[in-house]
């Protein structure tokens, strides 16, 4: 990975980096929770049996109860690439189709990666380890690895043997938007509003992909400021073309071709920021949560299906931990729009190791030691249960008031080393599940 200057831009945007992931926590020199507040914590508390999926999962049913009756599920992660979170979700997701009804795994992924994989999860149509190589570039390259790769082979099986009530695959992201996307737009243009292809090729001129993401991305990235404003203009007006048209008879396929060509727009307008900036920096983070917000949002509405979110726990709370550059986040978008149809759940960890890009640009596995005095997570890991979950919402007290005071905690995107940030664990999640160690995911070759 390159941190020149386009490569920070996206690592901004995406890894919820140095700036997105909030300030630094104080570092005044705190006290220990008080044994009160670890033991409201564990009378509270249930005991995880395993992240790994399979098997029985009845040490998730308390799980269902707190997460209700929601349409949406935020499942976060404090680090991007550590196994026992990937895994963790892929066995909740398992749990929650064969218990609750879900039916969408939605990812911190660009949209048209997600229709890729729904084509294979649904019609068997392609083959994921290419999918996995092709999408999962530059700084989505996290996301190619052996447990998500288990996971999508699992919704491939479970199809086969549920044709008639499938489980989906989507992504909400906006990083980038492959040539499939184009395509079909102006399919569905040609196949219904022929009259209008040569103006929809006018407008899309020079902008479908014709290189691999990563290299597409960098590109877009480097052009110059005017001419990135250009190409959102004509996106906008491709878009504004496509609502004018009247839907027909066919009113899912038209939707779903003006959500695909909203999405379009939705990738040139994220980069339709000045980053030279600072003023536009956080209008630019702002607009990435709240366009995959809207994303998701669409996607359960016109599929009608209840959707496990998952992206980093900044991303689907409540609360930034920096508001001055990050002034809103996914999850509070999200409850905006849903209320209690949508419900958070935070990921923390004691100790462990993971995957980061180092100040060095390479790859590295690094390992932590317990967490420090004072941090949340030194105080959950003292509760008696390895690994568990507990509904912050109806801890008793003294816990209750701790869990609403922010306090030093970990918050790992792409780059390490990275600052401790300032986090009120009450305030941002309604759930939390906190692992004692966690081990680096297996990245695949790219």
């Amino acid at each position: 990975m390159k941190r020149h200057r386009t490569g920070l831009i996206l690592t901004l945007l995406i890894s919820l980096g140095t700036v997105a992931a909030g300030t630094p926590a104080a570092t005044a020199a705190p006290t220990p929770a008080p044994s009160a507040v670890v033991a409201a914590l564990g009378r509270s508390a249930h005991p995880l049996r395993t992240v790994e999926p399979g098997g029985p999962t009845d040490d998730l049913l308390p799980l269902d109860r707190m997460i209700g009756g929601a349409q949406v599920v935020g499942l976060g992660e404090a680090t991007h690439s550590s196994h026992d979170f990937l895994a963790l979700k892929d066995r909740v997701f398992r749990h929650l189709v064969e218990k609750k009804g879900f039916r969408t795994f939605a990812l911190e992924g660009a949209w048209s990666t997600g229709l890729r994989l729904n084509d294979y999860v649904l019609y068997g149509k392609g083959d994921p380890r290419r999918i996995f190589r092709e999408e999962f570039q530059r700084d989505y390259l996290w996301w190619n690895n052996t447990d998500y790769l288990k996971l999508v082979e699992w919704m491939r099986a479970y199809n086969v043997r549920h044709p008639g009530d499938p489980v989906r695959f989507m992504g909400d992201d906006i990083g980038w938007a492959g040539p499939e996307l184009y395509d079909s737009v102006t399919a569905y243009v040609a196949d219904h509003y022929p009259e209008l292809s040569s103006r929809l090729a006018e407008l899309y001129r020079g902008l479908r992909p014709t290189v691999p993401a990563g290299t597409y991305i960098e590109q877009y990235l480097d052009k110059p400021y005017a001419e990135r404003q250009e190409m959102a203009e004509r996106t906008g007006r491709a878009l504004e073309l496509l609502k004018e048209q009247s839907p027909g008879k066919d009113r899912e396929a038209y939707d779903r071709a003006v959500q695909n060509a909203a999405v379009v727009d939705q990738v040139a307008r994220q980069y339709d920021f000045d980053f030279a900036d600072p003023a536009q920096v956080p209008a630019a983070m702002r607009y990435r949560d709240e366009t995959m917000a809207a994303n998701v949002v669409w996607w359960q509405q016109h599929t009608g299906t209840k959707v496990l979110l998952s992206a980093h726990d900044a991303h689907i709370g409540y609360v930034p931990s920096d508001p001055a550059n990050y002034p809103k986040m996914q999850g509070a978008f999200l409850r905006d729009s849903l209320g209690s149809r949508y419900r958070s759940v935070g990921l923390t960890f004691d100790r462990g190791s993971f995957n980061a890009t180092g100040p060095d640009d390479a790859i590295h596995r690094w390992t932590l030691g317990p967490a420090g005095a004072g941090s949340n997570e030194q105080t959950l890991d003292q509760v008696r249960f390895a690994d568990y979950l507990v509904d912050l919402r109806s801890v008793g007290s003294p816990a209750r008031a701790w869990l609403a005071e922010g306090r030093p905690t970990r918050s790992i995107g792409t780059d390490y080393p990275e600052d401790l940030r300032t986090i009120a664990l009450a305030r941002s999640y309604d759930v939390l599940i906190h692992l004692h160690s966690v081990t680096a995911a297996r990245l695949r070759d790219r």
